[in-house]
């Protein structure tokens, strides 16, 4: 039997909960956030860019027994993202430059650490082998991505 292991990063896309979906909220009604100085460095996958990849495994023979991490080979700063998920939406982002340091030290004044590692900590991954083995690269730019969860995100708040 063979067997593939693909280990995404946050995934996101049409539908997506957490703090993926509060950040979409807080932007859509234009409330400032004190994230516009993060300087840090996440990976992150669409859902479509993981489906595609999934596709890519099942009929590629160089794939089996493999491990392979995926992202959008396009990794952002916390700030960089909610820039473009404020234009994803059509809105104007509010962010307020307060450094990552001062976010970190409330955060565990509160006991919120996890909460600040997630927002203000960096996560990559290198998906070179998973490009160079399998020959793929992500189809869907970040950009179409956001803008896919964005009308999704909009859609779901008319209704």
């Amino acid at each position: 039997m063979e067997i593939v292991i693909i280990r995404p990063v946050l995934v996101y896309g049409p539908g997506v909960k957490a703090n993926f979906r509060s950040m979409m909220s807080w932007l859509s009604k234009g409330v400032p956030l004190p994230l516009g100085a993060i300087g840090n460095k996440r990976s992150l996958v669409a859902l479509d860019n993981l489906v595609d990849l999934i596709v890519t495994c099942i009929d590629h023979p160089a794939a089996a027994n493999q491990t392979f991490l995926v992202s959008d080979g396009e990794d952002l700063s916390t700030s960089e993202l909610l820039e473009k998920m404020a234009m994803a939406l059509g809105k104007t982002s509010r962010l307020l430059p307060v450094p990552s340091w001062m976010l970190e030290g409330g955060a565990r004044l509160l006991g919120k650490q996890a909460l600040a590692q997630r927002v203000c900590g960096s996560l990559q991954v290198d998906i070179s082998k998973t490009r160079e083995l399998l020959n793929w690269s992500p189809p869907v730019s970040v950009d179409q991505a956001l803008r896919k969860t964005a009308e999704y995100f909009l859609q779901q708040r008319r209704s």
